[in-house]
């Protein structure tokens, strides 16, 4: 009896043993696991997208219409009727030049007019009592019309003497004061049309053959918009609607010319900027921007293989957009790409990593964002 009591107790106490060593193996298994799962790095696909990107050109603004001003009488400047960055009106008087001869010609022709007429008239009252004759009549009828033509020359070249705008515009600086003595030709002012704008700004060719081909497509022109130099958007929308026929040899870059309205004047003739044009790309593979590193102005990414072992690959980034990159080239979609710790390892280490769909990459962004 005591003999079966000692069996039972040793075979209980087997038991136990068994049971606590089972047990302990399956906690270390599992913490072992927890432990592997939790060093895993995150690594994921790139992915291919619809997207819509703005690209950007320098671009210089130019009035539609921009003349410059100038004397066309020699003379005293009597009068200015305008101030610098003023609008004015078309046939506004601008400037007033007393011409020291002009005047006293146009004086002297009047007065050979006036006296002519009288002449004729006179002749010509004979020339009805048979006093005179045809020719004489004729001879003086011919004096007439010379000296009323020298008269209405001499009366053009005094109105010039009054300088009117020739288009509504702005006007630019001064360039005389009153009283100055001027010549012929002498440069007063600049007058700008800025109601209407064009802005140049030159494309590479494969732009120019996109935005062809998009035009071709839609039979619309091309709708552009305008970034100030304080970074704030012009208000008013633009259409490239000339593009110059050749293309700069020493750039690859062809001309294009948009027309802005510009009703409330806010742009001046000379201003720079960028002109913004939305280009949509159709199947562009997207990449997260934290997934990539530089070395010597160059971009990469770690690719991983199916046994985890990291490879340094370089990329050709074509476009950027917020926390994501358009890939040009380098890696596919069909690519496992590293997503973080990339300072934490090099090139040809061996990595666990878990695969992270592309909405939760998206849904990281956002919460970022916040």
């Amino acid at each position: 009896m005591k003999l079966l009591k000692g069996l039972k107790h040793s075979f209980t106490s087997k038991i136990l043993v068994t049971v606590f060593v089972l047990t302990s193996f399956f906690q270390m298994n599992c913490h072992t696991k927890n432990h592997e799962d939790k060093n895993a790095l995150m690594a994921t696909y790139p992915w291919k997208q619809d997207v819509i990107i703005d690209k950007n050109y320098v671009a210089q603004v130019k009035a539609i219409q921009r003349i410059e001003i100038r004397a066309f009488e020699k003379g005293y400047l009597t009068h200015i009727y305008m101030d610098e960055g003023k609008i004015v009106k078309k046939g506004q008087k601008l400037f007033q030049v007393m011409p020291m001869l002009v005047t006293a010609q146009y004086e002297k022709a009047k007065a050979e007019y006036e006296s002519t007429q009288i002449e004729y008239e006179n002749t010509e009252k004979l020339f009805k009592e048979n006093v005179v004759s045809q020719t004489e009549l004729s001879l003086i009828k011919a004096r007439l019309k010379k000296n009323k033509a020298a008269m209405e020359l001499a009366q053009v070249h005094l109105n010039l003497a009054t300088v009117t705008a020739p288009f509504s515009g702005i006007t630019d600086r001064l360039q005389v004061r009153l009283g100055s003595l001027v010549e012929e030709g002498t440069l007063l002012t600049t007058i700008s049309d800025i109601s209407k704008l064009w802005v140049y700004f030159n494309v590479s060719e494969k732009d120019y053959l996109n935005f062809s081909n998009a035009r071709r497509s839609g039979d619309k022109p091309l709708k552009v918009k305008f970034l100030m130099a304080n970074g704030e958007y012009f208000n008013q929308e633009g259409n490239a609607d000339t593009i110059e026929g050749e293309f700069d040899s020493e750039t690859g870059t062809i001309p294009f010319r948009a027309t802005f309205p510009n009703p409330e004047r806010l742009l001046r003739h000379g201003e720079t900027g960028n002109v913004v044009i939305k280009e949509n790309l159709k199947e562009a593979l997207l990449i997260p921007q934290k997934a990539t590193f530089e070395v010597l102005d160059k971009r990469y990414v770690y690719t991983i293989s199916s046994k985890g072992k990291l490879k340094s690959t370089e990329i050709k980034v074509s476009h950027e957009i917020p926390h994501l990159f358009v890939v040009e080239s380098g890696i596919t979609d069909s690519d496992i790409i590293l997503l973080e710790g990339l300072g934490k390892v090099h090139d040809g280490d061996t990595v666990k990593f878990n695969i992270e769909t592309r909405e939760n990459v998206m849904k990281s962004f956002e919460l970022q964002a916040h």
